[in-house]
């Protein structure tokens, strides 16, 4: 029989899973505004990285989807497979910029 609390339970998880990624992209856009207030070649590098790193991010979430539809997954798997690539990104960069 078909419970509706764990389609439920499901999207919940991925919710929370939002909220606390969007809070570490927050600390990471602050080390990035930091590091460009600094100026300096540091800052310049990393101004071309950020527009770099968001079209690569995006190709990947996109493929991501495709291969998740393709498959057949279900939705909230599929978002969370999406969510995946984007919180690997965040993490790399705060542990990056936080040296």
């Amino acid at each position: 029989m078909l419970n509706p609390m764990q389609a439920w339970n499901a999207w919940a998880k991925l919710a929370m899973q939002v909220a606390v990624t969007g809070f570490e992209a927050q600390n990471v856009m602050a080390l990035r505004f930091m590091r460009l207030a600094a100026g300096g070649a540091r800052a310049k590098s990393e101004a071309s990285r950020m527009i770099t790193e968001k079209v690569t991010a995006l190709g990947e979430a996109q493929s991501a989807a495709v291969r998740a539809a393709i498959k057949g997954d279900k939705s909230h798997r599929a978002a969370t497979k999406v969510l995946r690539v984007y919180k690997r990104r965040v993490r790399k960069n705060r542990r990056r910029l936080s040296k």
